[in-house]
């Protein structure tokens, strides 16, 4: 039985035990829980209390508060709003973010929650059950957003009808769609989101739905009916363009003394030292507040901080566009630290443990089971590791293959290219690398990316590319590579002419030289010998060594490496020299002759190495407009966030990927992966992120395994052609099946030409990349050349990409399309038998027969499986598989 903590309130004992969204609200001065199926039923005159728990695959859980005010909420429900969320808060431990949230001006982040659509209802909340009958309300909506919609009832009147928006309108026997002129593409699709939501659920699935564009007038019955609904048409006066000049930002920094007074700090520049622990602060960013609470600060000194900042805000005559944002010390958002100068980027270890502890701790004490992630990533294979590989090494404009036995020998001062072919959904899947040694030479890099263009362009199966870098290789590199020997110096003409010019000694690897090897790894088919400087401070207690000599070859074995790196060690020095018996030196006890080759003993690493946690990814928009580069984060993503016509980067933090639309302005890799490199030089946004992380470049349509497991892919999406309002409209209509014959060009309904796009579809077949002997000839491109020069890349030539006409290839992906949604409908079947969870365990001493192992949890009840996952199965089958899988594994069902 938990135990109670008297000081809370009985609505929260609970709170945050589980993944997912919990909702509350104000009734008559007191917190009442909303029910999942009310979720999004918001109401204008109440306040509401919503929480986000996140259990991120590593590391310990986060969460976001967010206390919601309709547009006609009492103040005293406002203020008792504020207090239950802070209240909230410090039940949690102090370990959250807290948001205030005025209605129509809600944040990207709290109307993701909800997705589609939250559209507020006009009245107060009960918890009383009624039903309302009567007839139906006639109803226009405003929708603005192309990721998150802000929907908006408006006056239903023709003169709320603009050219810029896109409205519904609803009505008892059909929805009408009406997308103004000067509405893009992306807007009106998610108004077609908005329209499916409503005929679901307030036409119960069965009413008519009709688009109507502005402008068109004849030719189209629904045009007419939608019109005369308005008394007849009318023209929609066009509103002058927007004079507003952007004011420069001033940001000001204050303290909040205990009387809720606000003190200036007297200083424009700001540091991290001038945020006292046991003191409060507010940021005024002129649109967004942040207010800083210190740890050592005290529930009272928070609450008036919040008042305080409530009553500036209202004093001030701000907009109610001004988003206000509640941090706690250590939980400082990328924005907020980046008012200030030199802000650590990285999370200290000391504050991640003490966060995660304190977590635990706290549900623990109300005797709760919170089982912990675990500390390292299981990282699952999402590739076929059988295929085939062949390596290029880069010599300027020439390519030299690589003979089997050299596949894995590389250099530090080379460029190579590596091909990777394997089994992948119904057909051969290429994965192109570009390997960048950390000593090669810039003209080698620039090379190695335009060979690799060069290489993806001329095959027809439009392959993933990916830039790596040495040192920073992603674990599936290695796996495919298996074992790997990376040695000093390198071999192309480039290279040797440099180190010549700079007077360097050659370091290229020879049985001849002394030589110290670093051996990681996870397995025999994922090792690694990385030559590092033959110097006693190379060494690292973590990890085993291979030190060759002349005379004789050593072993030498950190105090803190593992049996399994032992292990490693064994096998790798058989790779390096099979025939040489090794001098096997553990840590401490090493002979002085040892110690000689090296130069003598000096320090080196001997603690632990300590390795941070990994967030869960990120989905950022990438937006070019009039040269203009902007970012836009996307919370809460789905596989419905990839718009086709859209950029956008999924941030891995050990690895990022570009995924380009088919209707998007990028017509080239090589653009898109400059994309990537302009997104790591924004500050703002990357923490922790290296220039030189893994990056990897997808095509709509194409998508690798190894990308659609961050996602619940669904494959059959794959099969709807046409722009992304097309492909709603497909889906709402039931026409999503349709294909499209080789050559076929989608264009937008647009009637001005805004956001048009006529790009043709991606051609899918095989071919190999023409050689002559063993070497390959290519010239770098211009924009190759720029790319390691800091320049965006400005190519004009647009590449002409089509759809296969291979029936094969088209059959094969409909019947997977078919069989993976067929799967995906058995696995939540109420006319499945239910058994208890106890006879469904894996470790379970009486289990049950008979049925299908992967999916125990299908077998559930619908009320244990909540008990047990804290959600209903129709929210755990919204999952990515990989956190379904964690969930599983964490209660024996995996």
């Amino acid at each position: 039985m938990p135990i109670i903590n008297k000081d809370l309130d009985p609505a929260f004992q609970t709170a945050g035990a589980n993944p997912g969204l919990e909702v509350w609200c104000i009734e008559n001065q007191q917190l009442v829980p909303v029910s999942e199926s009310n979720h999004r039923k918001f109401y204008t005159g109440s306040a509401y209390i919503v929480l986000n728990a996140v259990f991120p695959k590593s590391g310990p859980p986060y969460y976001d508060i967010h206390y919601w005010l309709g547009n006609d909420t009492k103040k005293v429900d406002s203020s008792l709003a504020s207090d239950k969320a802070l209240e909230l808060d410090a039940a949690l431990g102090s370990c959250s973010v807290q948001y205030r949230e005025i209605q129509g001006q809600e944040s990207q982040k709290f109307l993701s929650y909800f997705k589609p659509c939250l559209i507020p209802v006009e009245g107060v909340f009960t918890s009383k059950q009624g039903n309302l009958n009567g007839e139906y309300q006639v109803s226009l909506y405003t929708c603005k957003g192309d990721y998150v919609v802000h929907v908006k009832e408006v006056p239903f009147i023709r003169s709320s009808l603009n050219h810029e928006d896109v409205f519904i309108l609803d009505t008892a026997l059909k929805i009408f769609l009406f997308s103004g002129c000067n509405s893009t593409i992306q807007e009106r699709a998610k108004g077609l989101e908005v329209v499916q939501y409503i005929k679901d659920n307030k036409h119960g699935g069965k009413c008519e739905v009709a688009t109507i564009e502005d402008g068109k007038f004849v030719g189209d019955s629904d045009v007419g009916e939608f019109w005369s609904l308005f008394g007849g048409y009318a023209p929609i006066p066009r509103e002058p363009p927007s004079s507003q000049e952007s004011v420069a930002q001033s940001v000001k920094l204050f303290w909040i003394n205990l009387q809720g007074k606000l003190c200036p700090t007297g200083s424009n520049a700001f540091s991290k030292e001038m945020l006292e622990t046991d003191k409060c602060y507010m940021l005024d960013c002129d649109n967004e507040i942040f207010v800083w609470m210190g740890r050592q600060t005290l529930l009272t000194e928070r609450r008036t901080a919040i008042k305080a900042t409530e009553d500036f805000v209202r004093n001030e005559g701000r907009s109610d566009k001004t988003h206000t944002t509640f941090l706690s010390e250590g939980l400082e958002s990328t924005i907020f630290r980046s008012h200030f100068t030199n802000w650590p980027k990285t999370v200290e270890p000391k504050l991640y443990e003490e966060g995660r502890e304190k977590v635990a701790a706290i549900f623990k004490h109300q005797g709760y089971d919170v089982k912990e992630l675990p500390d390292e990533e299981d990282d699952e294979p999402s590739i076929d590791f059988s295929g085939t590989i062949k390596v290029w090494r880069v010599d300027g404009d020439e390519l030299t293959v690589l003979s089997v036995t050299e596949h894995t020998r590389l250099y530090s001062g080379d460029c190579y290219i590596v091909q990777y072919t394997f089994p992948g959904k119904g057909r051969d899947e290429t994965l192109f690398y570009a390997w960048l040694g950390c000593k090669c030479v810039t003209e080698d890099k620039t090379a190695a990316i335009s060979h690799i263009n060069t290489m993806v362009d001329s095959c027809r199966t439009n392959p993933v590319m990916a830039q790596i870098h040495e040192g920073k290789e992603p674990a599936q590199f290695f796996s495919i590579l298996q074992r790997l020997i990376i040695f000093k110096g390198g071999n192309s003409s480039g290279y040797k002419k440099f180190i010549e010019e700079k007077g360097i000694v050659d370091e290229s690897h020879n049985e001849n030289i002394v030589a110290l090897f670093r051996v990681q790894g996870t397995s025999p088919d994922n090792m690694q010998a990385i030559q590092v400087d033959q110097v006693s401070s190379s060494l690292n207690s973590s990890y085993c060594y291979i030190l060759r000599t002349e005379a004789a070859m050593y072993t030498w074995i950190g105090s803190l490496s593992s049996a399994r790196d032992h292990n490693l060690l064994d096998r790798m020095v058989e790779l390096l020299n099979p025939t040489q018996l090794p001098v096997s030196v553990r840590e401490g006890n090493e002979p002085d002759i040892f110690w000689d080759v090296l130069g003598g003993k000096s320090e080196y690493p001997k603690e632990k190495e300590i390795q941070g946690f990994t967030d869960d990814p990120h989905l950022f928009a990438l937006k070019i407009t009039r040269g203009d580069f902007k970012v836009k984060e996307i919370y809460n993503y789905t596989q419905d966030d990839l718009i086709t016509e859209d950029v956008l980067l999924l941030d891995c933090q050990r690895e990022i990927y570009i995924w380009v639309g088919l209707h998007s302005v990028v017509k080239s890799k090589q653009e898109a992966l400059n994309l990537g490199l302009k997104f790591l030089e924004m500050d703002v946004l990357v923490e922790g992120l290296s220039l030189e992380v893994p990056i990897y470049v997808v095509m709509e349509g194409y998508e690798p395994q190894f990308f659609t497991r961050f996602f619940s892919w669904d494959h059959s999406k794959a099969n709807i052609i046409g722009n992304s309002f097309e492909r709603k409209l497909a889906i709402l209509k039931g026409n999503s099946r349709d294909s499209t014959p080789t050559g076929h060009k989608s264009s937008s309904i647009i009637s001005n030409g805004r956001q048009r796009s006529s790009s043709p579809l991606p051609r899918s077949a095989g071919s190999d990349y023409r050689q002559s002997g063993n070497r390959l000839f290519s010239s770098p491109t211009p924009v190759a050349k720029k790319l390691f020069e800091g320049s965006p890349a400005n190519d004009s030539t647009e590449q002409t990409i089509q759809l296969s006409d291979s029936p094969a290839t088209e059959l094969s992906s409909s019947n997977e399309a078919a069989s993976f949604t067929d799967k995906d409908k058995n696995v939540d079947d109420d006319t499945l038998a239910k058994h208890p969870y106890e006879r469904l365990r894996v470790v379970s001493p009486n289990p049950v027969t008979g049925i299908d192992l992967t999916k125990r949890e299908a077998y559930l009840s619908n009320e244990e499986f909540h008990e047990k996952f804290g959600m209903p199965k129709s929210a755990f089958y919204k999952l990515p598989r990989w956190k379904q899988n964690k969930l599983k594994m964490s209660l024996d069902l995996f």
